[in-house]
């Protein structure tokens, strides 16, 4: 599933492009260098041929949307201090940035806690009309 991905990449220390807050609340994701690292044609720093089914960002931002993720308001201080919360990389993983920085939340994307994740639900129609009226989403 899409969470799962985020998931897998958040986590994989060759994937530079995406990143946890600094709190573990929150991702990071640079545009530029997701572009290049995850949508460019060819093998991915994850070490997959293809990724996801798209070349476009706006596809991942709208994915992100339909499984609750929230855009927040990166500040100039918050997109510096958003490395993963455990020892940085050789080089520090916080001085770079290609492109516009973009900072997702979710209530159940937490580091480490991939539990969590059963509960990210896709915002189909139904579950979005489930979850107004206040009842539990069970299904995927």
């Amino acid at each position: 599933t899409f969470p799962m991905k985020l998931w897998l990449l958040v986590n994989n220390p060759c994937v530079h492009s995406v990143r946890w807050d600094a709190r573990g609340e929150g991702l990071f994701i640079d545009q530029g260098l997701f572009e290049q690292e995850l949508l460019a044609v060819g093998p991915s720093a994850a070490g997959e041929e293809e990724l996801f089914k798209t070349k476009n960002f706006g596809s991942i931002v709208r994915q992100l949307n339909l499984y609750g993720f929230h855009k927040l308001t990166v500040s100039p201080t918050s997109g510096t201090v958003g490395s993963r919360p455990r020892p940085a990389t050789a080089g520090g993983d916080t001085n770079y940035t290609d492109g516009p920085l973009h900072h997702f939340w979710n209530p159940h994307f937490r580091y480490g806690r991939p539990d969590l994740l059963v509960k990210i639900k896709r915002l189909t129609k139904a579950n979005k009309e489930k979850l107004d009226a206040g009842l539990e989403v069970t299904s995927r």
